[in-house]
């Protein structure tokens, strides 16, 4: 039975009342689930299984599951899981998620910034990487900085919406990331848009405008090939 992703419709819901569907070596599958699984370079999430009688159990990771849209809550060693049909209540650490929403948000308007093939990328809760293939460019830390920091004030809408797989097979300029392909075959493909500025396939979460991000700043670029560049940014506070 696949999981029902709260988080796909709406990325701000904290948590959700659930029940074990199964347990297995990994962890524990919900029918419904607020947890963000590992993929697409963002973690899987974190937080808490509260049950009915108060207990709670530490969820140290969320990874996808064996069947489609199966998500495994990884519990903290030694913690016993409970048993299928058992009623829960799936809690995030919010601010932990918050995070990845706006730097996840973030790397999409640092790709519009630099509109170079994608190679590689990285959500963390502090910080985000993506690697480009760069030609003959050479880059500023300050001038990439205020480009991103630009588009992050003007607060640009972010919305979702989905194509087909044969539209996605038909705008193949949709896809920035030569490393990681959307996953296809399901009949349709998840978009993710930021008004005016960028339009990808993507199964992350991400904020509702750029403005929530606040302000970041470009921390290094790195040369990873003659002609890949790694560029990494964080949040300006640097406070988790």
């Amino acid at each position: 039975m696949p999981t029902e992703l709260v988080f796909r419709a709406d990325p701000y819901a904290k948590s959700c009342p659930a029940t074990v569907t199964s347990v297995e070596p990994r962890g524990v599958v919900l029918d419904r689930t607020v947890f963000y699984p590992t993929g697409g370079g963002q973690p899987g999430d974190q937080g808490l299984l509260r049950l009915a009688d108060g207990t709670t159990l530490r969820v140290v990771d969320a990874v996808k599951g064996e069947g489609p849209d199966s998500v495994v809550h990884v519990l903290e060693p030694g913690a016993s899981a409970p048993a299928p049909g058992t009623p829960v209540t799936a809690e995030l650490d919010w601010e932990r998620r918050h995070r990845h929403m706006r730097m996840h948000t973030c790397l999409h308007l640092l790709s519009a910034v630099l509109p170079y093939p994608v190679t590689g990328g990285q959500v963390a809760a502090d910080k985000g990487r993506l690697d480009f293939d760069i030609p003959e460019a050479t880059l500023e830390k300050e001038a990439v900085t205020e480009k991103v920091n630009a588009l992050i004030a003007a607060d640009h809408a972010v919305t979702t919406r989905w194509i087909t797989d044969a539209e996605l097979a038909q705008q193949p300029e949709l896809v920035k990331t030569m490393a990681v392909k959307p996953p296809t075959g399901h009949g349709r493909v998840r978009l993710i848009e930021v008004a005016g500025l960028d339009l990808q396939p993507c199964g992350g979460t991400h904020v509702a405008r750029t403005g929530e991000i606040g302000r970041v700043e470009v921390t290094k670029i790195e040369k990873k090939g003659r002609i890949n560049r790694r560029v990494v940014i964080g949040f300006a506070d640097n406070k988790l």
